[in-house]
């Protein structure tokens, strides 16, 4: 599908002039805080049942990650807690586009994690087990079968985890087709409409204070992707969550060279729908040093040392404008959340170099595909790398959905139809113990299965 394509056709969703409400509902059954593509399916999901939901975003829909992702839908290498939830997911992005009635951009072309070592093709092998358990097609190919696939590459493979069913879109559109799909169902959404912080009556939520005004409501859910640990401190709930930046770039259209997402340890690509790419670095991620990474240091050292070449420490002005962010604040005055209404990391030039580099020497038919446009975005995720979807026990009301760990994008309407159901008492038949909260603190093992 042909579409213009602008300089900016990605950082457009985060760049365009704010648009504040020009009132606000007095009342909802659901507010909830965040617009990106876990709140947005959410609302949309509750929308369908009749619920009156309103969601408030400080910023824009998909302003953060879920407008600056890589734009996979898969489940292949999913930890296996979260496999219920991304085939559900899978199966609702398939019919995605007939049920709201936009394009986003889905395609079911498939994922390969390429093996260059026979370690690597053990550790794929064994998630074959995973996938079969789960009923997902994964399989593994041997290096004659993935040259099938990949053309004209000059890396040395030896073999590929392949799973079919799994697919991309972009995210550029996605999340905004579908808050306007849950708009016409009968959500409002408010942008430029921060969420202050809530008032309770007997020791539950009874409203969240925005910038606007107040909304009564009775359930509230935080879907506030990179904020969410900071709101919940000035709420006394404490949340595991620390960042890492993930630096992304988009060429123009180019050959095709694969039409499956890949992914290996020099280059994440996956062809969009204007037939240009979207490159990243499959294992550089790098995490501004906070205190927050002091504060839950020993809740994160396992998913730390799963993969420590893959991260790149550094401290500088997040260290202080974290330190000097208040705990709490006044809910009549302006709160940090509209100070920043959009969180704009920079990307990282050392990594875009190597992106352009390795694409190059990987790929010599793309080595002339010029890139014209880049991007950061910051992922929030938590010490077992999957998220936490709960009640807070010390708030009954206020329920959490937050650290994705960079599987938002994909997970989300699966998500969405999950939380969804936890909040209105409705089966979803997706089991949500493994997400609850209450793992940090009880003495369950931190064990991460994946990484970011």
């Amino acid at each position: 599908m042909n579409e213009s394509m602008p300089a900016d056709l990605v950082s457009q969703s985060w760049t365009r002039p704010f648009h504040p409400p020009t009132s606000i509902p007095a009342s909802a059954e659901v507010v909830i805080i965040g617009a990106g593509i876990i709140g947005i399916s959410t609302a949309w999901f509750l929308a369908k049942q009749g619920v009156d939901v309103v969601v408030c975003e400080k910023g824009h829909i998909a302003g953060e990650q879920s407008g600056r992702n890589w734009g996979w839908v898969r489940q292949q290498g999913r930890d296996s807690r979260e496999m219920p939830m991304i085939v559900e997911s899978l199966r609702i992005w398939r019919g995605l586009e007939a049920d709201i009635g936009e394009d986003v951009g889905f395609s079911e072309q498939g994922v390969l994690f390429a093996a260059a070592t026979d370690k690597q093709v053990r550790q794929y092998c064994d998630w074959v087990e995973t996938a079969r358990e789960h009923g997902v097609d994964t399989r593994m190919l041997d290096a004659a079968e993935l040259r099938r696939l990949v053309r004209g590459s000059t890396a040395t493979w030896k073999g590929a985890l392949y799973t079919a069913s799994d697919g991309r879109a972009e995210p550029h559109k996605a999340t905004a087709a579908i808050a306007r799909a849950a708009v016409r169902g009968g959500a409002s959404v408010l942008t430029a409409c921060a969420v202050r912080g809530i008032d309770t009556s007997a020791g539950r939520v009874s409203a969240v204070v925005t910038e606007h005004g107040t909304i009564k409501a009775p359930l509230v859910l935080c879907a506030a992707g990179a904020w969410t640990s900071l709101f919940c401190r000035s709420l006394g709930i404490t949340v595991p969550q620390l960042k890492v930046r993930g630096t992304v770039a988009r060429t123009a259209p180019a050959e095709n060279v694969c039409d499956s997402n890949l992914f290996d340890d020099r280059l994440a690509i996956r062809r969009r729908q204007d037939g240009g790419y979207t490159l990243a670095n499959g294992l550089i991620f790098d995490h501004p040093i906070t205190p927050s990474t002091f504060r839950f240091a020993a809740k994160f050292a396992r998913a730390l040392l799963m993969e420590p070449e893959a991260m790149r420490l550094s401290i500088g002005r997040e260290f202080f404008e974290e330190w000097s962010m208040p705990e709490r604040w006044p809910l009549d005055a302006v709160s940090p959340f509209e100070r920043t209404r959009v969180l704009n990391p920079k990307p990282n030039p050392r990594v875009l170099k190597g992106i352009r580099r390795n694409v190059a020497a990987m790929f010599p038919q793309l080595a002339v595909a010029p890139i014209v446009e880049t991007w950061a975005g910051m992922i929030e995720t938590t010490p077992d790398v999957i998220p936490v979807i709960d009640e807070a026990e010390a708030l009954p009301g206020f329920h959490i959905a937050t650290g994705f760990s960079g599987h938002g994008f994909g997970i989300g309407p699966g998500a969405g139809k999950a939380i969804a159901g936890l909040l209105t008492g409705k089966d979803s038949g997706i089991d949500l113990e493994d997400f609850r909260l209450s793992r940090f603190f009880d003495g369950t093992p931190i064990r991460p299965q994946s990484s970011v």
